[in-house]
């Protein structure tokens, strides 16, 4: 079993790596990240707001799972994304009522783990309580991990893995941007009651990570004779004020490195956030705008680069992994019509980028260890 935009490709390897073995299963991925996986079923769903697929996913799923034994070993492939593709919310609240209120996070500038906290708490089948319907199976999670710190009770909010999240912290992340939630939602989460413990998580390993990829990339960077900086996979925040702090950080590297005449590339992960007011927004997602915002800070700075993307191939809900900028992007974009600023203040760096061909388009991954953002100061 298993969710996300990576459980089709990890169900094929499932499938292959144990052609001889007794072995059923299903898991859902994001609509056109399916691929075959021989006995193991794939189904498709919606991303990042859940639809009634993801709801019918998760009902299969647990049903599944249901009345197995202590002889059964169920391994789940669990990869960023299954917040989506899997839901079942809570009694009380509906599908059409999750949505809503996933949506208005996803336009609040929430960090993935504050999002995934409020998933966690809102649903039937996350924060461990697929891994209590496994029971009494054997469970094995193997974990494609997106976010920051690699805590996997916050990759697909958890469905195998219990985290440290209670409804009150939900509620806390809910309060703090201004959620609308049905009174319903809020009387579930009030309550200061202790939660009942998850008795059984089995064991899980994390097989691939985003300080894995920035580590890839920093070697083949070296390879090209530029000295890396590695700025880690935690990054967080808002895109254009983290845009703002890179400029700063690449001025200064090319002001240092004239005398040396040493390239320099600047390497981060993370996830960073997009806040989007009820005007609401064009197209483009948190690396196009942290792109974009940096362009603007460098004001056309000679030297400096910049590529950022997500690694699943999609930015938000674009066709684009991301974008690149170079020295005359505002040049190029004042050129085609466009005024930069005016642009990033509504959200629609889609639209710059398209038109300027600096779009990175890669089509779906079928993985996920999140964003990539490449500064090279040459």
């Amino acid at each position: 079993m298993g969710a996300g935009k990576a459980a089709a490709a990890m169900a094929a390897a499932v499938d292959t790596a144990w052609p001889d073995a007794d072995l059923s299963g299903v898991v859902c991925t994001r609509y056109e990240h399916g691929v075959p996986a021989g006995r193991i079923r794939v189904l498709e769903a919606g991303h990042p707001v859940p639809d009634q697929a993801s709801e019918t996913a998760a009902r299969e799923i647990l049903s599944a799972v249901g009345g197995l034994s202590p002889d059964d070993l169920v391994i789940a492939l669990i990869s960023g994304g299954g917040s989506a593709t899997l839901a079942l919310p809570i009694n009380g609240l509906t599908l059409e009522q999750k949505q809503q209120i996933t949506r208005q996070l996803l336009h609040s500038g929430a960090g993935i783990s504050e999002i995934n906290t409020v998933r966690t708490q809102l649903s039937r089948i996350k924060g461990g309580k697929l891994a209590a319907a496994v029971a009494p199976a054997r469970l094995l999670t193997l974990v494609i991990s997106d976010v920051p710190g690699d805590d996997p009770a916050i990759v697909a909010s958890g469905p195998t893995i219990r985290g440290d999240s209670t409804p009150a912290d939900a509620l806390r992340v809910l309060n703090r941007y201004g959620i609308d939630i049905p009174a319903a939602v809020h009387d579930r989460l009030a309550p200061a009651e202790p939660q009942e413990p998850i008795a059984y998580q089995g064991e899980h390993r994390i097989v691939a990570s985003p300080s894995q990829a920035l580590e890839a990339a920093a070697k083949e960077a070296r390879k090209l004779g530029f000295a890396v900086v590695n700025l880690g996979d935690r990054i967080e925040g808002e895109s254009k004020a983290y845009a703002r702090d890179t400029a700063k950080l690449a001025r200064s590297v090319l002001e240092k490195g004239k005398s040396a005449h040493t390239p320099t590339m600047l390497i981060s992960g993370g996830e960073t956030s997009v806040t989007i007011g009820k005007e609401g927004a064009g197209r483009g997602g948190r690396n196009m705008e942290f792109l974009l915002a940096l362009a603007v800070e460098l004001d056309g700075e000679p030297d400096i680069y910049a590529l950022a993307g997500d690694s699943d191939g999609i930015d938000g809900t674009e066709d684009a992994a991301g974008a690149i900028i170079t020295p005359d992007t505002l040049s190029r974009a004042v050129t085609a019509g466009f005024d930069p600023v005016d642009v990033l203040q509504r959200h629609d760096s889609y639209s710059l980028f398209q038109r300027l061909d600096d779009l990175v388009i890669t089509g779906p991954t079928l993985t996920n260890v999140n964003d990539i953002r490449i500064v090279a100061v040459t």
